[in-house]
């Protein structure tokens, strides 16, 4: 292989191709990059037996051929020569001597033939959407993922509806719920699909400041996402989803409608005498005609604070982990909301004033 390709073309495909990279593994050919030349152009491929990612970049090709190259040194290199464009000359021994500027490098690489098989996506459905509205999505819910795989490994991923041209997504950890839905174009089969929390959010690290639409194409097993040219595939989680409608309660006994800046400062003011585990000090509130009183107790004291409310519904007393109740509210990205409840041992929901773009859902915490 021999190449000339432009330096900042190179560094940005490099690093944002490192997030499916390992980065200590058994084999070492996981540790490293993909290089294919052919006339024209240098396709990137990475992949960590996870999720895979592949990039092609415009180049000079005086000689094709491919190479494994290690992603933390070739990202190094990249990132400290001088030069516009990089020169890249791989012998027969695998040894490249990269050349850019007054710099050279002659570093050791792996043969492509150990380089595990690419996933791909076949007999797919598509689904297209904004990368606004995708890293939108993603942002809202991904935060309820669980970060344990225990009995149920699919609620470590977020759940895909496609319903009549609507996209949901839900995310569900056991202690709360997220919902987010938007309007999209899909291919016209309903789907049901749970994408890991941790691919997802790979995913939407690459999105660039340009609006541009995305597509996911769903197969039986893979999904690959098109973004700003980069294809990035994963397996999708097996198992059936939760019913997690049954969780929604149809009818509510109290109402409020808050401002969420507000509500968000007094539990984070509060909160300041939680030192370490939020499960042994939820943050109390007391529900009356008028206020709602926060209150919270560790071991190294005590806070409370209150904010003027209009109840609808008996008063009530209800605990919960300020982290959920914060996360829920921030999520939400909106000036004001309804928060819903039925009594002391039910679940909070949060909804927007208007529309029904996104639904939270928090389960309460036991009071002594």
């Amino acid at each position: 292989m021999k190449i000339t390709v432009n330096r900042e073309l190179l560094s940005n495909a490099v690093a944002n191709l490192q997030r499916a990279v390992t980065p200590r593994s058994s084999l070492q050919i996981l540790e490293g990059i993909l290089l294919s030349a052919e006339q024209g152009k240098l396709t990137l491929m990475a992949y960590n037996m996870e999720i895979s990612m592949k990039k092609e970049i415009p180049i000079t090709c005086e000689r094709e051929g491919d190479i494994v190259i290690s992603a933390k040194i070739l990202f190094e290199i990249i990132r400290k020569v001088k030069g516009d464009f990089i020169e890249l000359d791989v012998d027969d021994r695998t040894v490249c001597h990269f050349k850019s500027g007054a710099s050279t490098f002659d570093i050791m690489g792996m043969r492509s033939e150990d380089f595990p098989e690419m996933p791909n996506v076949a007999e797919f459905e598509t689904v297209t959407l904004s990368s606004e509205q995708l890293k939108n999505m993603v942002r809202q819910t991904v935060f309820a993922v669980s970060q344990i795989e225990g009995t149920r490994p699919v609620l470590t991923g977020i759940n895909f509806e496609v319903r009549d041209n609507k996209l949901r997504l839900v995310a569900i950890d056991g202690n709360r719920m997220a919902i987010r839905s938007e309007n999209i174009v899909s291919s016209g089969k309903n789907m049901d699909f749970v994408v890991s929390g941790r691919a997802i959010s790979e995913a939407v690290k690459i999105i660039g400041e340009n609006e541009e639409d995305i597509v996911i194409r769903v197969g039986s097993r893979n999904i690959s996402f098109e973004i700003d040219g980069y294809v990035m595939t994963s397996r999708l989680l097996e198992g059936k989803y939760i019913e997690y409608q049954r969780s929604i309660p149809e009818t509510f006994n109290q109402e409020i409608k808050v401002n969420v800046d507000q509500v968000i400062e007094i539990i984070e003011r509060i909160s300041l005498v939680i030192v370490s585990d939020q499960t042994k000090s939820p943050v109390r509130c007391t529900f009356e005609q008028g206020k709602v009183t926060f209150t919270c107790t560790s071991d190294i004291g005590r806070a409370q604070d209150s904010l003027e409310i209009d109840l609808k519904g008996n008063d009530f007393t209800i605990g919960f982990n300020s982290r959920y109740l914060i996360d829920a509210l921030k999520a939400s990205e909106s000036e004001e909301v309804y928060i819903r409840f039925n009594g002391s041992t039910a679940a909070a929901v949060i909804t927007p004033i208007e529309g029904n773009e996104f639904l939270y859902l928090v389960l309460p915490m036991i009071l002594k």
